[in-house]
């Protein structure tokens, strides 16, 4: 038996259009077609005009570090721990939760300045994640 994957994400008809543009190397983020605000998690409503229009940009994957938290535990099969989660402020004005990786943990600062990749799993799975633009 080989090794166990990541979990993988519920996909509805909110969030697998998200994830499909992952798998094919772009950062989406949601855009209101009526009034243009950008919202990200995707979600079905705009929250500053209510329309339920919309499509979506591909965004640069720069951004700065606004907070971060390391989990140790629970340990779940298929993760690498200690994780770095990262709350990122992305340049295009949205924040975005995910994982830093290839930075020591002593190493990471509130402001640093960021930038995505796409990183696949062995499975196959595809994910943003960033690294230290430094």
């Amino acid at each position: 038996m080989g090794k166990p994957s990541r979990i993988h994400p519920p996909l509805g008809p909110d969030n697998a259009w998200w994830w499909e543009q992952v798998a094919h190397g772009k950062l989406p983020i949601q855009r209101c077609s009526s009034c243009g605000k950008l919202r990200h998690p995707p979600r079905p409503m705009c929250d500053a005009c209510r329309s339920m229009l919309w499509d979506f940009i591909e965004a640069s994957g720069r951004g700065a570090l606004h907070s971060f938290t390391v989990i140790h535990h629970p340990q779940f099969p298929g993760y690498e721990y200690p994780i770095v989660i990262a709350l990122v402020d992305l340049e295009e004005g949205e924040r975005m939760l995910s994982q830093l990786v290839d930075c020591e943990r002593d190493a990471v600062r509130i402001g640093m300045p960021l930038v995505a990749r796409i990183h696949e799993d062995p499975d196959g799975f595809k994910l943003p994640v960033f690294r230290s633009a430094l």
